[in-house]
């Protein structure tokens, strides 16, 4: 019986503990739906300057299959809340069969007393049950069970009328949670409608696009031969500064140990010590010459600590080429990208250090200029440049304007290749970028 009851009090624990967690996750689903809908506003935007183009692009479909990947990010948002609504429901229809146990044994207990009451009131009579009392105690003492038997009798009514009013709210509940189940579904309906005519449009400039394959692979292999050009400068550039750098730290190293001066043999003991092999001297093993500076130390935490958090390169872009290896669905069209291409509604838009540090190189790609900063030992590369407003050795702040970006490789808009290194390593700079 014990067991029964303390399996009893475990569920219905368990139940309150589930109750509060799916409070804590509509919390949650509400703030992705928010988050997911302003994606798709802000795709919906740059797509409609795009589609009125005279042909169809690859920009155009990276945008349609961003679109996609929303929509259906949308959907699961709405399938995870009517199930968490179904939740609800089966939780308060285990609640409410709860409360209608509870009611029907605190009525139960209550006619009890009433039949009880009602049966002995005559061999019980008050005033005969206070003065049969054997002393003054006895009949304080009975006077007092009186009073509690009376307020127990007061409680039960009222605990009855609790737990009815509790039923009548939560069946008040249900119906809401229903016509919220009801809304949350029809919109479900018209999304499913929607992300089918995105499918259906995809299709279509897939289908266009195939038509074009020769001409889209010519764009595709300017694109990886000036991905190459831009490799070899930046990585010629960061081997320039890192060997700067270990110069520096060779210079610095030599001028310590001048300063330390020659080492003084005691003569007493230099014939003692002839024999004796000399300890090497323990150097700690440096891990980055770009990492010595305290500037650079500050930078590197600094950068590090920010991941996920630095700004775009530029205000009103989408990501329309991801990092590394990439194929266009529905085509043969594949690369490999060295960082993200961004696409920008317009041509000329001004594009943004992501980070402070130091322009380590400006240079021309020939069709269209490119600028390194360092940041200690990471380095941001802006590619695909019309012009640039900033020099080598100049200092740079977040978000201080140091280009404008240049025509994409096709269609109307613009195009910007960032690229992020540590040191002489490629990674992906879109993991680093606020979301």
């Amino acid at each position: 019986m014990k067991k029964s009851i303390f399996l009893i009090v475990c569920f219905f624990a368990t139940l309150a503990c589930l109750n509060a967690q799916q409070t804590q996750d509509k919390g949650q689903l509400e703030k992705e739906r928010q988050a997911i809908q302003k994606e798709i506003r802000d795709i919906e935007n740059i797509y409609g300057q795009v589609r009125g183009q005279t042909k169809e692009t690859l920009s155009q479909l990276s945008l349609l299959q961003k679109k996609l990947n929303l929509q259906n990010k949308y959907l699961s948002n709405i399938n995870s809340e009517i199930k968490m609504i179904d939740d609800n429901i089966y939780l308060s229809n285990v609640e409410i069969y709860r409360l209608k146990l509870q009611l029907d044994t605190l009525k139960s207990q209550y006619a009890r007393s009433i039949i009880y009451a009602y049966k002995n009131k005559s061999n019980y009579d008050f005033l005969n049950f206070i003065f049969s009392a054997g002393s003054f105690n006895d009949m304080m003492r009975r006077l007092s069970y009186l009073k509690s038997y009376r307020q127990y009798r007061e409680n039960q009514v009222a605990n009855i009328m609790e737990t009815q009013l509790l039923i009548e709210k939560r069946k008040k509940e249900q119906l809401i949670r229903k016509d919220q189940k009801n809304v949350a579904l029809k919109i479900q309906t018209k999304e499913v409608k929607v992300l089918a005519t995105q499918k259906t449009e995809k299709n279509q400039v897939v289908s266009k696009l195939r038509l074009r394959e020769k001409e889209l692979q010519r764009q595709i292999t300017a694109k990886r031969k000036r991905d190459n050009d831009l490799r070899n400068s930046i990585a010629s550039i960061v081997r320039r500064e890192i060997d700067a750098a270990r110069k520096e730290a060779e210079k610095k190293a030599a001028l310590d140990k001048e300063k330390a001066g020659p080492v003084v043999i005691n003569p007493s003991t230099s014939n003692a010590t002839t024999n004796v092999k000399a300890e090497p001297v323990k150097t700690e093993k440096i891990k980055s010459f770009l990492n010595l500076n305290e500037s650079d130390v500050r930078l590197n935490n600094s950068f590090e600590l920010n991941r996920g958090k630095l700004p775009w390169p530029v205000d009103n872009g989408f990501v329309s080429i991801h990092f590394g290896s990439y194929q266009y669905e529905g085509t043969s069209l594949k690369g490999d990208n060295p960082g993200i291409t961004i696409y920008t509604p317009n041509s000329g838009v001004a594009v943004k250090s992501v980070f402070d540090g130091e322009v380590v190189g400006v240079f021309n790609l020939g069709d269209g200029m490119a600028v390194t900063i360092r940041h200690g030992k990471y380095f941001t590369t802006y590619s695909n440049l019309s012009s640039v407003s900033v020099n080598k050795g100049n200092d740079i702040k977040t978000g201080q304007v140091i280009g404008k970006a240049a025509s994409a490789d096709e269609g109307k808009g613009g195009q910007v290749d960032f690229l992020l290194m540590i040191e002489a390593k490629n990674v992906n700079p879109e993991s680093w970028l606020r979301r």
